[in-house]
């Protein structure tokens, strides 16, 4: 029997992977399974459409989907997956990953992307983890533990800044 998988993470290109990355590391550090794809709606649409149909099959709780340029994956995903759809839109040469944004954001009703900053794996995974905790109380307390971290972490920093001032805080980093 195959091994239940949470997450799929799923990008247009591998040279997408540098930043789809960090989706991947962040799942990992929180305990939560994925499965890592390179698929394009547009050069193998065929392979994508199968693929989707097993994500369905296999009842994979949330989508994580990268791309850039025109960006259409995650739209093309949300239309056949019933589960949530993240979409990372991925910076661009040619217009910064602004058309990127827009094609994942401006999705038509009915079909809804989640949409983080381009670029923003790390987010889409954190996202990913908090619509998974509103089921599972292991990874819920998972969530509130990394967000006291980061409370604990900004505090410390504030206490440096205060203790030093700017300019010397400014030296040690």
């Amino acid at each position: 029997m195959e091994k239940q998988v949470d997450v799929s993470i799923i990008m247009g290109s591998d040279s997408d992977l540098a930043i789809m990355k960090d989706a991947a590391k962040f799942l990992e550090e929180i305990g939560i399974s994925y499965e890592m794809t390179i698929l394009s709606v547009h050069r193998c649409p065929e392979a994508a459409m199968r693929y989707a149909k097993s994500l369905n099959e296999r009842k994979i709780k949330v989508i994580i989907a990268g791309a850039g340029g025109a960006a259409h994956l995650p739209g093309v995903f949300a239309a056949q997956v019933p589960c949530p759809v993240i979409g990372v839109p991925i910076m661009t040469k040619t217009l910064n990953g602004v058309d990127s944004l827009y094609s994942i954001v401006q999705m038509p009703s009915g079909i809804p992307v989640a949409t983080v900053a381009i670029n923003g794996a790390k987010n889409a995974g954190i996202l990913a983890a908090t619509i998974i905790a509103t089921s599972n109380d292991e990874i819920y307390k998972k969530i509130c533990n990394y967000k006291k971290e980061m409370n604990e972490a900004v505090l410390k920093k504030n206490e440096k800044l205060q203790s030093l001032g700017y300019s010397n805080y400014l030296e040690q980093m």
